[in-house]
């Protein structure tokens, strides 16, 4: 049986892919925030499949007791705040936990258990304001907000520490990747939670955004700059490409995206089409949501992943936009349906 450490296990990818390492016979250790695990979160489900080591990325020490405790064949290093416009006003936070948080988890595999592979979430982000399109392994990083700032140090870390120590560290360079267990503060969530609040007549949401205001504000969703483009991918083909690249014989570095491109307008077109809504009736642009700096055209070339992994989505976009909206028209029909029960 070999033992996996997930560190960000409480999020979207975290538990996905502790259901996919369990699921290949695995002993699956999840390490998380106090506050994080005892809330409910992503991976709440698999409490009793799995053990969680509490502690945080931004200490050291909790890192190397986790370390030490689990005794990991493969480390997934997938912990980070993980939300690029909010690390504007967290530039520190996002650099403690995202930049010297991987940083102390290499130093502490180096010490404690170097013959474990690791692999370390790198982001798409980093390419910031590419030159080039689409972009592969060899495109240069040009970040454009903090967080992509903090991840292209750890992404560097990772290469100086194997290529110096000689230690196995794989570093997967992902592009934007959905599920339904993502959190409402994501664009794709926002867009299927505000589809399933035009389906069901929700003019004020219960939810609110970053501003403190409703999701949905008197029957508007607004978003921030609706000209973007993304490479939108499904999280769990996402997770498939992690343990794949830790299955190589030797470390290297891999671009995971979809290589189809869509603008924020088709995603509200995909996400109210699916509950018969015209977008247009439903979604305004808020300045107020528009970053100070917007990352370019964002497109993976992933010819390398699927040369070498064999690697292939296999959700396509459509698909996983409509169980999105699904997924939000359950819940805040349950909702509704407690509150009306509750009067």
């Amino acid at each position: 049986m070999r033992t996996a450490l997930i560190t960000g296990i409480s999020g979207q990818d975290g538990s996905l892919l502790a259901e996919f390492l369990l699921d290949r016979g695995y002993r699956v250790f999840g390490f998380a925030r106090r506050e994080s695990w005892y809330r409910p979160n992503s991976a709440s489900h698999l409490e009793g499949r799995i053990e969680v080591l509490l502690g945080d990325m931004s200490e050291g020490v909790d890192i190397a007791s986790a370390i030490q405790d689990a005794q990991p064949a493969e480390i997934y290093n997938l912990a980070s705040q993980a939300r690029p416009g909010e690390s504007w006003a967290r530039a520190p936070e996002t650099l403690l936990v995202n930049g010297l948080g991987a940083q102390r988890l290499f130093e502490a595999v180096r010490h404690q258990c170097p013959a474990c592979r690791v692999y370390h979430a790198s982001s798409s982000e980093m390419f910031g304001r590419a030159e080039i399109s689409p972009q592969n392994e060899q495109t240069p990083f040009n970040p454009v907000n903090p967080y992509a700032a903090t991840k292209v140090y750890a992404h560097q870390m990772a290469r100086i520490y194997r290529e110096g120590y000689g230690l196995y560290i794989a570093n997967g360079v992902l592009f934007n990747h959905e599920s339904a267990r993502r959190p409402l503060h994501f664009l794709t969530q926002k867009v299927a939670y505000g589809a399933a609040c035009a389906a069901l007549g929700i003019g004020d949401s219960p939810a609110l955004n970053e501003l403190g205001r409703p999701i949905v504000q008197h029957g508007k969703l607004a978003l921030g700059n609706l000209e973007i483009a993304r490479d939108w991918g499904y999280a769990g083909d996402f997770v498939r490409a992690m343990w794949l690249i830790l299955q190589q014989e030797c470390p290297d570095d891999y671009v995971i995206g979809t290589g189809k491109l869509h603008t924020l307008k088709q995603l509200c077109e995909t996400a109210y089409g699916a509950v018969g809504k015209d977008w247009r009736d439903f979604v305004v642009s808020d300045p107020a949501l528009v970053r100070p700096l917007e990352t370019g055209q964002s497109l993976a070339d992933p010819s390398k992943a699927r040369l070498q992994l064999g690697w292939e989505p296999t959700v396509s976009f459509d698909e996983m936009i409509g169980n999105m909206v699904r997924a939000q028209l359950e819940h805040l029909s349950a909702v509704i349906t407690a509150n009306a029960g509750g009067n």
